[in-house]
């Protein structure tokens, strides 16, 4: 494959009750420094949140990862860490959190086509 450049991932997760640490996963981010990359796809399925945890605020989760996606895309609504550059947004977001959004480990990749990738990771780990 030519022009097969690293990429790292992570997966997003809905952590409802932090101190029970169970999840569920909604999203997958996805950085190529090479690339130029950093996107984010996400997915919340309302009737699996709630039947996980009844009461979730699916409005605010979803407000929460549209700024993510805001902070992924550079724009100027995702604020102070939407301005840094590509590698300190994606460190910033998948930074160690106890909050009920949370990230898992960072996971390395090579790929010549990472939108197509994040497309794959979103499909096996989200749907």
């Amino acid at each position: 494959m030519q022009d097969r450049q690293t990429y790292e991932y992570s997966v997003i997760r809905v952590v409802p009750k932090v101190e029970r640490e169970e999840f569920l996963n909604v999203g997958v981010i996805l950085f190529s420094k090479r690339k130029k990359f950093l996107g984010i796809k996400f997915h919340l399925d309302e009737n699996r949140l709630k039947a996980f945890a009844e009461d979730i605020d699916i409005e605010a989760l979803g407000e929460y990862l549209k700024a993510w996606e805001l902070v992924c895309e550079g724009s100027p609504k995702g604020g102070a860490i939407g301005e840094l550059e590509l590698a300190s947004r994606f460190r910033w977001l998948t930074a160690s959190r106890s909050t009920i959004i949370q990230s898992s480990e960072t996971h390395p990749g090579l790929s010549n086509d990472p939108k197509k990738v994040l497309e794959n990771l979103f499909e096996r780990y989200v749907l």
